[in-house]
């Protein structure tokens, strides 16, 4: 198998591979919990921690568990990474957690995070497994966010609403009204909404990629095959 530069693990978990617009893996709690911002934030944040954890935690044990265990030991990795989640957010993000409800417990279930650990962790050292937990979080993050600033902004015409579930009292007045007699959007807030705002979300990017990847043919074809040389020959061969 080869290796991956770190580039290469940034760029996948930030837009190549991103786990939510390329694997759409994790779905579930993605389209369930982004009606507003903060409760986006508050998932992504510990979907990372869980990504990092049982990343690293996977690398360093690759080499002593057998192929009938590993999948069973993986679960059990990543559940006490959601365990100590779980713990952290009761402790300092109560009502957020009520907010989020099954969601948090269910990261163990979450495709990407055991994806991760079983195509990238298992097979590479605790250096890039780290990085690759890193950038796939923070990928998953981001969609997390995006998705949640829209259909919050849309739906109820608010942004940072309850940033002070996460961040405390400091927090309360962090929300921004662009609009002040903005008429709600419900669709927006619900299911529905969030297909519709995922999928727009990986439209995007798919048209990105094809833009770029015509710019680059287009530069291929300026500058013409390379490797070949024109040879001029004069007078007569025999």
């Amino acid at each position: 198998m080869a290796t991956k530069t770190n580039a290469e693990i940034i760029k996948d978990g930030l837009w190549t591979n991103n786990p939510a617009l390329v694997q759409v893996l994790g779905l579930c709690p993605l389209l369930a919990v982004t009606s507003t911002v903060v409760n986006a934030i508050g998932l992504g944040l510990a979907t990372l921690m869980v990504l990092v954890g049982s990343n690293l935690a996977v690398s360093l044990i690759r080499n002593f568990v057998s192929e009938s265990v590993r999948l069973p030991a993986f679960v059990m990795i990543i559940a006490s990474y959601v365990t100590c989640a779980e713990l952290l957010m009761q402790a300092y993000t109560y009502e957020l957690y009520q907010i989020l409800g099954i969601f948090i417990p269910l990261i163990v279930t979450n495709c990407a995070i055991l994806g991760r650990a079983d195509a990238f962790a298992s097979k590479n050292a605790p250096g890039p497994a780290i990085l690759d937990g890193i950038m796939m979080g923070v990928g998953f993050l981001l969609v997390l966010m995006v998705l949640g600033a829209m259909r919050e902004l849309l739906g109820q015409g608010t942004l940072f609403a309850g940033m002070d579930l996460l961040l405390g009292p400091a927090a309360a007045d962090w929300v921004v009204r662009p609009i002040a007699e903005y008429p709600d959007m419900l669709f927006m807030v619900l299911p529905p909404g969030a297909f519709v705002g995922l999928g727009l979300l990986i439209a995007i990017k798919n048209g990105i990629d094809q833009r770029i990847k015509t710019r680059q043919l287009a530069r291929a074809d300026v500058a013409g095959p390379t490797g070949s040389k024109r040879v001029r020959v004069t007078g007569n061969v025999s």
